[in-house]
């Protein structure tokens, strides 16, 4: 029975390396875990970055000069193997990233306040190292504890994203593999019913195949959080798939579970062309890649909590719309 012990072991060693690192030490303990052509995915305005020096230099150490005395608060961690094409042995994390908030941070100007940026990392490990990561984070949840408005009012609410109901999200030690396959099953059956848009069945009834009744669907900023079926359905299932047409297959890079947790992501994870309105915003009618990850919690035989990172910033830039530059008044293409 493979446990994922040793890739989890290495995952919490590097976080501690990284989190207590100066400054300048940072590209080395990166490059300490990482190989030479290490692929790291992220957030607008980030995208993708090759190796260690890159993803310090461009992400973390402007983070960490804008978040002073950074901490990372885990609520999710668990591993797993990859069931895509691609396969190797992830590791995923959750939670939030909290600092004070000191110095500007692409263009969003500090508060001298305490300030969260929630996060999501799947990292792939292969011979010891890290090889490739996905990093999800909220920006624009970031934007509004620093006072900015930068999407219209949202359907569901503007939360802060909690841990887990049982507060069991962190997997440090082995589980029943037999777990993880029940809710690898539980969440293809979501994938299949959503992927589709066209099951036959009233959306409140094909919701309940999936997910128990009192489902709580983490949202990210702009769209927000909601709870029960029939207020996921009508605050942001049922406007989605209002405004949208001509949404592809689903594709994932990476998916995975352990014990009752499990997770994906896509890059991208589809597109869809918004014909209808999409969070107060005009139709544009062209196509649009969606990143996504998404975290799941299952309670017997359906879902019950889902904690969703969308790079909204990166749709809208794709409708011609700079969500960041036109808040902050920084120009599209500036250095993060």
């Amino acid at each position: 029975m493979r446990d994922f012990q040793a890739e989890k072991q290495l995952i919490r060693d590097y976080y501690d390396a990284l989190d207590t690192a100066d400054d300048a030490d940072i590209a080395a303990e990166i490059g300490r875990i990482t190989g030479p052509e290490y692929r790291w995915r992220g957030y607008h305005p980030f995208g993708e970055l090759t190796g260690a020096e890159a993803v310090a230099e461009q992400f973390w150490r402007p983070l960490r000069s804008a978040l002073r005395r950074l901490q990372r608060r885990q609520d999710v961690f668990f591993a797993g193997q990859n069931e895509m094409d691609a396969g190797g042995v992830w590791v995923v994390s959750m939670g939030n990233l909290m600092g004070l908030f000191d110095a500007p941070w692409l263009g969003i100007a500090p508060t001298g306040k305490m300030t969260i940026l929630p996060y999501c990392e799947f990292n792939r490990i292969e011979g010891g190292q890290i090889t490739e990561t996905a990093m999800y984070f909220d920006i624009p949840h970031l934007m509004v504890q620093a006072g900015l408005s930068p999407f219209p009012p949202q359907t569901g609410a503007h939360v802060m994203q909690p841990s887990p109901a049982p507060h069991d999200g962190l997997l440090f030690g082995p589980h029943d593999p037999a777990e993880a396959e029940q809710t690898l099953a539980t969440m293809n059956r979501m994938i299949n019913d959503i992927g589709r848009w066209n099951s036959g069945l009233p959306l409140t009834e094909e919701l309940a195949r999936s997910w128990h009744d009192d489902m709580i669907w983490w949202g990210p900023c702009g769209i927000g959080a909601t709870y029960t079926i029939e207020r996921y359905a009508a605050q942001h299932s049922g406007p989605f798939r209002a405004g949208f047409t001509d949404r592809t297959k689903t594709k994932h890079v990476c998916r995975l579970a352990e014990g009752h947790y499990g997770g994906f992501f896509g890059w991208p994870n589809f597109t869809a062309r918004p014909t209808g309105g999409f969070m107060g915003m005009p139709a544009t009618d062209k196509a649009g890649e969606f990143r996504v990850i998404d975290i799941y919690r299952r309670d017997g035989d359906k879902l019950a909590e889902n904690w969703v990172f969308i790079d909204l910033l990166h749709f809208w830039m794709q409708q011609g719309v700079d969500i960041l530059g036109r808040t902050t008044g920084i120009a599209a293409g500036a250095k993060p």
